[in-house]
């Protein structure tokens, strides 16, 4: 599924002595990766429905903050897009509407409602293209190589764990962590290129909580990024985030240039309005735009 989509606080019942959290972390660290991924996609809905799904819509709200925010808002998850420059960023935080249409092998196509007029972001599954009006740049540009690079390494619309077996991937378990105060197991996920990322899954309802996002770099150096995963609900049989939070970490101190940001930055937000799942999705969406 799209990497990653009201936020829902998923509190477990404290336990009365930490004996009993212990002996209840050591149960469920007994657990395999491999179950842990099956038990995640069954949680979402199930393998045959998943491997059903060749297309999917999505139409919701982009939360861009003010100039007191990083200067870099991605449209979704590991979705690359350019720099909004401070100046032409409001002050106070602002909703932007967006769609979003994806389809098998790793078509999407992103369009992003900014002061009037409409960016977009496509890729075809081989080559990407991107018209950014908001930087008067009105001429439809291909992807640049690290553009193309991030965007063929994507997971697929039904996500990264799916099937990941046979997209050349593998999955191993590194333990417990919390997240947001729930228990999660933090999967490590290593693709056939060989990068890896983690994923944390729920020790309670198996679906995602967490999700390593694709680093930003702000003032010279690359910062660490994740998105939350929030707000699931059930469409035609799937479990479907609708609240994506990504936060950007700051940079431990010895990684850090003169004058480069220490402190945290705000989150961003995505919230989803609405999810169709197989709508009939023209061919054309994802050639690249005529303006």
């Amino acid at each position: 599924m799209f990497k990653k989509l009201v936020a829902v606080s998923f509190t477990f019942v404290l336990v009365t002595s930490i004996a009993g959290a212990a002996d209840t972390t050591q149960t469920r660290a007994n657990i395999s990766a491999a179950e842990i991924v099956n038990k995640n996609i069954e949680a979402r809905g199930g393998l045959q429905a998943w491997r059903s799904v060749q297309t999917m819509s999505m139409e919701g709200k982009l939360g861009v903050g003010g100039n007191q925010r990083a200067p870099v808002p991605e449209p979704l998850p590991g979705k690359k897009m350019s720099v909004i420059p401070t100046d032409q960023r409001p002050k106070d935080e602002v909703q932007l509407p967006f769609t979003m249409e994806l389809q098998r092998p790793r078509k999407e196509r992103f369009e992003l409602l900014f002061n009037g007029k409409k960016a977009l972001q496509v890729f075809d599954g081989v080559n990407g293209w991107k018209l950014r009006p908001y930087l008067n740049r009105l001429e439809v540009e291909p992807y640049t190589p690290d553009e193309l690079k991030i965007a063929s390494t994507q997971a697929e619309l039904d996500g990264y764990l799916v099937d990941y077996a046979s997209k050349g991937s593998r999955v191993e378990l590194d333990g417990m962590e919390k997240v947001e105060d729930h228990d999660t197991y933090k999967l490590r996920l290593t693709m056939k290129d060989g990068h890896a990322i983690h994923v944390w899954i729920d020790a309670q309802t198996f679906l995602e909580a967490k999700v390593e996002g694709q680093p930003r770099r702000l003032d010279g150096v690359e910062h660490p990024v994740e998105v939350y995963y929030r707000d699931y609900r059930t469409v035609r049989g799937l479990r479907i985030p609708f609240v994506l939070e990504t936060s950007v970490l700051p940079v431990a101190k010895a990684a850090r240039l003169p004058g480069v940001m220490s402190g945290p930055v705000p989150s961003e937000k995505i919230v989803i309005d609405k999810v169709e799942v197989n709508p009939k999705l023209d061919a054309s969406l994802f050639e690249k735009p005529r303006i």
